[in-house]
């Protein structure tokens, strides 16, 4: 039988089927400890029933991707929030996330939040010429809730973005009560002894499924890691029009002369604090060694 890993603990997989949404508690075969693959809570799996409620984790089907820190894998689609106010979101992080995402094969949607309170024009404007499905909302009028969640709509997703952008108040205005739900399985593992390490998939009404942590604020995006200089252009969609263009097939599209990146740059087909963060990521993977890059 076929199914998803919606928990794990404590090396029980609690698996959802895909033919009757029974879910049913698992362990792993033995041979994933000789192979060292560990199964992961968003994987598609083949179990075998060993008795009523309980089964086996046979094998592993194929990766979208997997994080670390949440354990998690197949996440579609990263919500990216933002603000304009109350903090004021820094682009830098922002591009640091969506670099990120488009190395995972992850889609990114970015929501410019609490618009009852400042409009985030700037921000709008930034990410919608870049590419990316930008999205206007607010926990407080309803505004951008109804196309959030229509973008989401049987996607695996996980929430991410600074902290006090408002992710607990928009997934509140998505589903009524899912910081209680959340909280709720929190307390049931015990604050502070597995929380930080425990990850779930929660179902919302449309479909959409999210990959939350209890006690967890948000993906820690600080132990992900971006491929090495060379790919990280790859990482912006925007500069892909132009990529092969260059007078220097090494370019690094940063300062260099006969530069198609640079080109666009000044004729306004690049927002300059995207290739600002572009610089600023390039300059950073030109510190790391090969061997200090995570997969």
């Amino acid at each position: 039988m076929d199914g998803i890993i919606i928990r794990a603990l404590s090396g029980f997989y609690y698996v959802r089927l895909d033919d009757s949404g029974e879910i049913i508690e698992c362990r792993a075969r033995g041979k994933f400890r000789k192979t060292g693959e560990s199964p992961l809570v968003g994987d598609s799996v083949a179990v075998s029933r060993t008795e009523p409620g309980k089964g086996m984790v046979d094998a592993i089907h194929p990766r979208k991707n997997a994080f670390v820190r949440p354990p998690v894998a197949n996440i579609d689609c990263m919500i990216l929030l933002a603000s304009g106010v109350n903090p004021i979101s820094d682009p830098f992080l922002i591009d640091r996330i969506t670099a990120i995402a488009e190395t995972y094969d992850t889609e990114c949607v970015i929501c410019v939040n609490k618009t009852d309170l400042h409009p985030g024009d700037d921000l709008f404007a930034i990410y919608t010429a870049a590419g990316f499905p930008t999205i206007r909302t607010s926990a407080v009028t309803g505004e951008g809730i109804e196309a959030l969640r229509a973008e989401i709509a049987g996607k695996v997703c996980a929430f991410v973005g600074n902290s006090g952008v408002g992710k607990s108040s928009i997934l509140n205005a998505l589903e009524p009560g899912f910081t209680v739900k959340t909280a709720e399985v929190s307390e049931k593992l015990g604050r502070g002894r597995h929380t930080t390490r425990h990850v779930e998939l929660f179902p919302l009404t449309g479909g959409a499924e999210v990959a939350d942590t209890p006690g967890f604020s948000s993906f820690d995006i600080e132990q992900m890691s971006l491929t090495g200089k060379e790919e990280l252009q790859y990482a912006f969609r925007e500069f892909g029009p132009y990529l092969g263009h260059c007078q220097f097939r090494d370019c690094s599209h940063v300062s260099e002369q006969g530069c198609a990146i640079l080109e666009a740059l000044a004729e306004g087909k690049i927002q300059p604090t995207r290739h600002e963060s572009y610089v600023r990521l390039y300059k950073q993977a030109k510190e790391i060694k090969p061997w200090e890059q995570k997969g």
